[in-house]
């Protein structure tokens, strides 16, 4: 997904261009320029979102703006709200921050979303063995497979959906995701990683990839992944690397999601990024990454201190 600047402001990000992109995209855009980034949202239907850095003092009809995400910055409160009342009038999706210089962060948080995925659909084989539901065991007094979905949130992404294929799992997760139901679960990882990115929303610049089962990974990780990934020298995907070998969570831009549908079996993601390197990313992460396979892995973080949601 682009980001079309129609302004000359220095926010660098990943997908910054200054000249009509032909891909779907968000446009940017100073108080100045609001005229023009009304009539490019007219004219291009694949355009979903205007971020306007400041308000000017007469606003024009705001009709363009519906069913759009609009982030609206501006330091005068009066001014700020008399536009998002307007915004939602006319029929958008308006969020606001007091600060006519919004943080770099913040800015591309909104112009490049990034859904939560967890993978929550494994059969955990050598843990029913031992007549246990890996994703259900009890961590700290916690579900172990919501600790995922909250390193999702806390994390920083724009929704989080999870796919599963038992209904105990679905109750374990209630409310906290949507859910997506994977009857071919037993296919392998790639069959839940295909049908998790079928049903993440077109306003998903990118996808967080954690898995069900690493209630050591928090939402510090994916913060600093999700930065890393909105950078704009950074590659489609960006994976936490520990001691050299990368793990879940990745992040994967939306380009690759048709590459991603074709792949079967049970390597998920690691399929197409261990035989394209060029890629992928990594990022020097904390945390234990560690998949709880068996009841000597579920023993072993049991002995541990308490969770740092790292």
């Amino acid at each position: 997904m682009s980001v079309l600047f129609l302004s000359p402001l220095d926010y660098p990000m990943r997908g910054r261009v200054f000249r009509e992109p032909d891909d779907p995209h968000v446009v940017v855009a100073a108080a100045a320029d609001l005229g023009a980034a009304l009539t490019h949202l007219r004219n291009r239907a694949d355009c979903s979102g205007l971020g306007l850095l400041g308000v000017p003092d007469e606003l024009p009809e705001l009709g363009a703006l519906k069913d759009r995400r609009v982030l609206v910055c501006e330091s005068d409160g009066s001014r700020m709200r008399d536009f998002v009342a307007r915004a939602w009038q006319a029929g958008a999706e308006a969020e606001w921050l007091n600060s006519s210089r919004p943080p770099a962060d913040r800015l591309a948080a909104w112009a490049l979303p990034v859904a939560g995925l967890v993978l929550a659909a494994g059969a955990g084989t050598r843990m029913k063995e031992a007549g246990s539901d890996k994703l259900l065991l009890d961590y700290e007094g916690v579900p172990l497979v919501r600790y995922a979905v909250s390193a999702a949130a806390e994390g920083g992404c724009q929704g989080i959906w999870a796919v599963y294929s038992r209904p105990e799992v679905a109750a374990a997760l209630d409310g906290l995701a949507t859910l997506i139901h994977n009857p071919g679960a037993a296919a392998g990882q790639a069959s839940s990683l295909k049908i998790g990115l079928e049903n993440l929303p077109a306003t998903a610049a990118g996808a967080c990839i954690l898995l069900g089962d690493q209630p050591l990974v928090g939402g510090r990780t994916v913060e600093m992944l999700l930065r890393a990934w909105r950078g704009d020298e950074s590659r489609p995907a960006v994976a936490a690397s520990y001691g050299g070998d990368w793990r879940p969570p990745v992040v994967l831009e939306r380009s690759l999601w048709p590459e991603l549908m074709k792949l079967d079996g049970d390597a998920g993601a690691r399929q197409l990024l261990g035989s394209r390197p060029e890629l992928l990313d990594t990022v020097p992460a904390q945390g234990l990454p560690d998949d709880i396979d068996t009841p000597e892995d579920y023993a072993r973080i049991l002995r541990l201190p308490r969770r740092d949601p790292s």
